[in-house]
């Protein structure tokens, strides 16, 4: 039997606005975390994929791919990881993300801010660019652990591109924390299915994730910007990367748009659903 779709009382337009001016504030104080979406991408309207779907479409239309594989970005990926080489899935996806996206005003603002850590689930470098006048952050991406020969789950970059170590990212007042890897500075992907099988393996006693990103999301609220929820693999970082944090967080939603493993996910880990379009959103966190 399929468990009950879960109830949730969203808040209406004005409520859910004054909530995310409170949340923007604390935001502004670094008590919050943004975690940005594919949705923050596509404000962009960038010449990349601008979502799993698009990323799986741009897959099929370079390479045969089988029906199981078709749609789904990570299948597809693996398909062609397993029949022709990494080097291949490596190829398209600095293909697909070679054209640079440029920072929106709510980029902007993120990295204008004293944030202590951004999480940002995409694999574009807008973020990085909004954040290149600065000089006091840097870096962490996770890698795919696929033939490179090393127990290593992330690497550190500083603000040039460098790779660097953990000791210089204890000093970074800003940390972006890019999960799924990055277009820059150095092509990290992880996108196939065997990119995951480790860190799922591992992730829910937290190894994969940083030991930076676990101090400085210690007694902060996350806020999802743009975030779908609707694959598992999406619900289990999300979950992962915001554990032991607080257990209140808050996202941006399209209420018409959610399944009902997205409505039972905002309700167990005590997310509060802001039904306010993302543009709308940026406009109100950037105003104060």
């Amino acid at each position: 039997m399929n468990a009950a779709v879960p109830s949730i009382d969203f808040a209406g337009p004005a409520d859910a606005e004054a909530i995310l001016r409170d949340v923007g504030a604390r935001l502004r104080e670094g008590r919050v975390i943004p975690y940005l979406g594919t949705g923050v991408t596509e404000l962009a309207k960038p010449g990349v994929p601008m979502n799993f779907e698009a990323l799986a479409a741009f897959f099929g239309a370079k390479v045969a791919l089988p029906r199981r594989a078709k749609g789904n970005a990570w299948a597809a990926a693996q398909h062609i990881e397993s029949t022709r080489h990494r080097a291949t899935v490596t190829a398209l996806m600095a293909d697909a993300f070679a054209s640079p996206v440029e920072p929106t005003p709510l980029h902007h603002h993120l990295a204008a801010l004293p944030l202590p850590l951004i999480v940002d689930s995409w694999y574009d470098g807008a973020i990085r660019a909004a954040l290149s006048d600065r000089s006091d952050w840097g870096e962490i991406q996770g890698i795919t652990r696929a033939g490179i020969g090393e127990d290593r789950w992330y690497r550190f970059y500083d603000v040039a591109g460098r790779e660097a170590d953990r000791t210089q990212a204890k000093g970074w007042a800003t940390i972006l924390y890019k999960p799924h890897g990055s277009i820059v500075p150095a092509k990290n992907f992880l996108i196939s299915d065997a990119d995951y099988v480790e860190v799922l393996t591992e992730i829910d006693i937290q190894t994969p994730i940083p030991e930076e990103v676990k101090e400085r999301r210690t007694g902060r609220n996350f806020l999802f910007l743009g975030c779908r929820f609707n694959d598992q693999l999406l619900r289990i970082y999300a979950r992962q990367v915001s554990k032991r944090s607080t257990d209140i967080h808050y996202a941006t939603v399209e209420p018409d748009a959610l399944s009902r493993n997205e409505l039972r996910f905002l309700v167990e880990q005590g997310i509060t659903p802001l039904a306010i379009p993302l543009a709308r959103a940026a406009e109100i966190l950037i105003a104060g």
